[in-house]
């Protein structure tokens, strides 16, 4: 992409465009947005956490963009391309891919010029205090089969607008969240990969190189490295940063330290470095975040 097209958006927008088409289902009506409002209501998604779900077939110019996404946000294309925002850079999702996002972040979705994107989405609301469906183990981007996504968010949307059978929408609703569960908590992925972000939790604080996190793993840093890309769509550095940031936010929310301990203890020296990078990659200044 070029560098504009990798401009940081600044605020919350809105840009659907008239030829944009959806179907959603919602668990409640606390979402006050026009578009949302004619989705039928499923309050069992509640049970996962889940705000709303849907099948979006956007056109060009659409845009949306919020701040502060209070939950996690799962997206799967189904045609075409897209573009989101994850790890503070513009990322291609493109046909038989998901990305997945952590909570409390910037979230951004937007077609790419001239090209219109199919997609299936999941949207939680989670709370600050609450561990998040994203773990260490989640990939921000890899391979999906979307076809039981979407069958699963079709025949739920289809049962709320018909007979409303309670069997058939706990069947649904159980398999959208299924689905999600999955692909953020991937059975198949690599044990070595495993050892080394079980380590690297408990000890954020310290200054880890490549060299050493491939040494957990019994592998050359290029290897790591590209099984990391394989298995979790960011490299190991990159990775490093995600669950550094991912604490912090977790102890901007539940403590009073300043947020120069919490640097430290999530291993930044310098605090100006840790503010730039949280502004990046979530979207705000931690002490903004806090707020």
């Amino acid at each position: 992409m070029t560098a504009a097209a990798n401009a940081l958006p600044a605020a919350d927008r809105e840009i659907l465009g008239g030829s944009t088409r959806y179907q959603v289902v919602r668990s409640d009506e606390s979402d006050p947005r026009d578009w949302m409002r004619d989705g039928p209501i499923c309050p069992l998604l509640g049970q996962h956490h889940i705000s709303h779900c849907g099948i979006m077939k956007a056109v060009p110019p659409f845009e949306i963009v919020r701040a502060d996404q209070n939950g996690t946000f799962m997206l799967a294309t189904l045609e075409g391309e897209g573009a989101i925002l994850a790890d503070g850079r513009w990322k291609r999702i493109r046909t038989g891919q998901a990305c997945l996002l952590p909570p409390f972040v910037m979230n951004a979705l937007k077609c790419l010029p001239g090209k219109p994107w199919s997609f299936a989405w999941v949207r939680y609301r989670e709370e600050r205090e609450t561990r998040p469906i994203v773990s260490s183990s989640s990939p921000v981007t890899g391979s999906f089969q979307v076809a039981p996504l979407k069958a699963a968010i079709d025949g739920l949307h289809f049962e709320c607008t018909g007979d409303n059978g309670a069997a058939a929408l706990h069947h649904w609703s159980e398999l959208v969240h299924h689905y999600v569960v999955r692909f953020a908590q991937p059975h198949t992925s690599d044990d070595r990969l495993w050892r080394v972000w079980q380590q690297v939790e408990t000890e954020l604080a310290r200054p880890w190189s490549l060299d050493e996190l491939a040494g957990i793993a019994c592998l050359s840093g290029e290897h790591l490295r590209r099984l990391c890309r394989k298995e979790l769509g960011r490299s190991p550095m990159q990775h490093l940063t995600h669950l550094r940031l991912q604490r912090a936010r977790h102890l901007l929310s539940v403590s009073d330290d300043k947020v120069e301990v919490i640097a430290r203890a999530v291993g930044f020296e310098s605090v100006t470095t840790f503010s730039n990078t949280f502004r990046q990659w979530i979207g705000r200044r931690p002490s903004d975040f806090r707020r």
